[in-house]
């Protein structure tokens, strides 16, 4: 076990610190491994922390200007950078300088501001003093943020110097007199932390401060503002590469910037049929999509602050629904706050609580009930819990509920539906929402449903046994025909990598956090497809050992009951 571990370790305890300790100390001779001369440099990032000369420091960190290195002053080993060795990037020309040397910074305006520092505000360095030059460039990198000297290619054919710069993987944080850069690793390294850990911009900033000084991190250059819309941008165009749209003149349209469930049936995708073929030709069960629908009120957002400056990178093209058309069909909804009929409703009530502070209240959607991927362009926001509506129509009052799911739901419906003509639903109030669905698509204007789709309402095994019994018979899992043994709430264990970056997007721009959002559901759903061979090989192990089971019990009971019975179920 690991404790069995720390108990060998512990009598190594002291022989470790000692060795630690050590390893602060030159060796005897102090000479660098390249030439044999004076060895002052060490660099920490090298395997070993082996010792260099200026001159070979210089030289071996040209294709590795991000690691550190340390000085020796005389005394102790001094934290330095590769400025001080005058190390210097040169864009173009395999790393050399350009024969054709001009200064062309010149020839821009100032694009970003200089960062000020009075002289007593600077920490006490010893050693070589650091003047930062002219074209001297804050990259801010995976292991810190440096300063460094950037020479672009002054060739008459050169590209533009932030062109230059994106192809030797650094990404400009402007155009045209560019002086701050995030490397690729740095941009990928944030990204994967705030899928897996929920890291926000700040914490992650905060993190490479620190990590490029751990005395002054105040003093370090704040780029917060830039790696957060820097990250967008490269978010935006890692997706658009995934998804084939690179080197193509269309642009991607409603939910194409997302992956789907491998499994469920998608006709002409993983259902080929011929021009003669139809899917009414198998059993109705066999090509059924079955849909799991739920609200996460985690997911709030707060009113943006300047709404009509916001900029849309990828609006619908993801998970999260378009926002104009969505915001007219609930415009067009009469919003009535009226409690369920049901006696198991409580999450629904006490969500229509109203909560003017946020623009938001949280977000609902769908997925695929057997294998838990979202579907693409069916996410949706709640502006008063799941919302209500009532609607008079001739001789009687329909419950109009739930209009947010109801655009959702319609969403669901057409991705990639054509030829399907049944799907099955769970919701875990499917029987008040289900009583008037059809009637609210069919007289609204942005709903959009295939009349020859039969939408089966079902209530997932955990909320149905809440509910009335007439509720049970009628829409529990286990007495639809072809639906197998399915809980029908899934969707609750998505919810849980959707909370990791919940509270960090509590108060973005309404884009940023949709971006946020559809890129974690991105991210779902690719974690879903990697591991569903593995996932349905058990699944189908445990299928084929519990039907001979199932069929057992059952030839048990026709035995022993009676005909009239039988006749009577």
């Amino acid at each position: 076990s690991q404790n069995d571990y720390l108990r060998q370790w512990l009598p190594r305890q002291e022989s470790y610190l000692h060795h630690l300790l050590d390893r602060e100390a030159p060796p005897e001779d102090r000479r660098c491994i390249i030439c044999q001369q004076d060895g002052v440099y060490k660099c920490q990032d090298c395997l070993g922390e082996p010792l260099y000369c200026t001159g070979c420091c210089r030289s071996q960190h040209r294709s590795n200007p991000f690691h550190w290195i340390s000085q020796w002053n005389g005394r102790f080993f001094e934290r330095s950078c590769l400025a001080h060795v005058g190390l210097i990037i040169y864009l173009g020309h395999d790393g050399k300088q350009c024969p054709a040397v001009t200064d062309r910074w010149d020839l821009f305006e100032e694009d970003e501001p200089e960062d000020l520092l009075e002289p007593e505000d600077l920490p006490f360095v010893s050693g070589p003093e650091f003047q930062p030059k002219e074209n001297t460039m804050v990259i801010v990198d995976k292991s810190g943020v440096h300063r460094l000297e950037v020479r672009c290619c002054e060739c008459p054919n050169a590209m533009s110097p932030d062109i230059q710069m994106f192809r030797h993987r650094f990404f400009p944080a402007s155009f045209n007199r560019p002086k701050t850069v995030f490397t690729f690793r740095v941009l990928n390294d944030f990204l994967l932390d705030s899928l897996e850990c929920g890291t926000s911009a700040m914490n992650y900033y905060s993190k490479l401060r620190r990590m490029t000084s751990s005395m002054f991190p105040h003093l370090v250059p704040d780029r917060y503002r830039e790696l957060m819309r820097v990250a967008r941008q490269w978010r935006q165009l890692k997706t658009m590469k995934w998804h084939g749209f690179g080197h193509r003149s269309d642009n991607p349209s409603t939910g194409e910037l997302a992956l789907f469930c491998p499994a469920c049936p998608q006709p002409w995708i993983n259902v080929l049929l011929s021009e003669d073929e139809s899917l009414d030709e198998d059993p109705s069960w066999k090509y059924t999509r079955s849909f799991v629908m739920d609200g996460n009120f985690k997911a709030e957002h707060l009113h943006p602050i300047k709404p009509f400056d916001e900029v849309w990178l990828s609006d619908g093209l993801g998970f999260m629904v378009g926002n104009d058309r969505y915001k007219m069909h609930l415009a067009e909804a009469a919003d009535t706050v009226e409690k369920s009929s049901c006696n198991n409703h409580r999450a629904v009530n006490q969500a229509n609580a109203a909560r003017h502070k946020l623009e938001s209240t949280g977000i609902g959607g769908v997925a695929c009930a057997r294998h838990g991927c979202f579907v693409p362009h069916s996410m949706v926001d709640f502006q008063k819990g799941e919302r209500q509506a009532t609607s008079t129509i001739p001789h009687s009052r329909v419950n109009h509920g739930q209009m947010n799911m109801d655009y959702a739901l319609c969403e669901a419906s057409r991705h990639n539906m054509e030829g399907i003509t049944r799907a099955v639903t769970f919701y875990d109030i499917n029987c008040q929402y289900n009583k008037h669905f059809r009637v609210r698509v069919d007289r609204s204007r942005f709903l959009e449903m295939a009349p020859q789709l039969t939408i089966i309402p079902g209530i997932g095994l955990w909320h149905v046994h809440g509910h009335q019994d007439s509720c049970y018979v009628r829409y529990a899992s286990n007495f639809i025909e072809g639906i197998g043994r399915i809980d029908g709430e899934i969707m609750e264990t998505l919810w849980a990598r959707l909370n990791l970056i919940s509270p960090a997007a509590r108060g973005m721009s309404s884009p940023h956090r949709k971006e946020c959002l559809d890129y974690q559901m991105n991210d779902s759903n690719f974690c879903k497809m990697i591991r569903m061979k593995r996932t349905l090989c058990r699944k189908y192990k445990l299928a084929r050992n519990g039907i001979l089971e199932s069929g057992k019990a059952f030839d048990r009971l026709d035995e022993a009951a009676p005909s009239h019975l039988k006749t009577e179920w």
